[in-house]
């Protein structure tokens, strides 16, 4: 049985110093053998949009592309509530390609199959 844990993130753009965390953690959990993903909600899913993770950078890290193309290449599975971006009034092409829409029962399905789940 493989272990399987979920990251919610809630925050958007404008607090940039919580969006690290699901990527870092989620590539370090690939790195352990362990399924993660990534699900964007509600600001959340701003970072998502194609060019929006390009203009963040907190520090030394990198930019905040470069983090998620990490998590991508290591296999963090990313998806983006398909309500929030009705909420939000963007349309679903205007994301970057590694995500999925998906909605509430996508949440609620991962959230049940995940051994653990945090929320940013």
């Amino acid at each position: 049985m493989t272990t399987k844990i979920l990251y919610v993130q809630t925050s958007g753009p404008d607090t940039p110093e919580r969006l690290y965390s699901p990527f870092v953690l989620g590539s370090t959990a690939r790195a352990m053998d362990v399924d993660a993903s990534i699900f964007f909600m509600i600001k959340g899913i701003l970072v998502m949009k194609k060019g929006e993770a390009e203009k963040i950078q907190i520090g030394s890290f990198p930019h905040l592309d470069k983090v998620i193309e990490q998590a991508s290449s290591a296999g963090v599975q990313f998806y983006v509530c398909e309500q929030s971006t009705q909420l939000l009034g963007i349309p679903r092409g205007d994301f970057i390609e590694q995500a999925t829409i998906g909605g509430a029962a996508t949440l609620n399905d991962l959230a049940l199959d995940a051994d653990a789940v945090l929320t940013f």
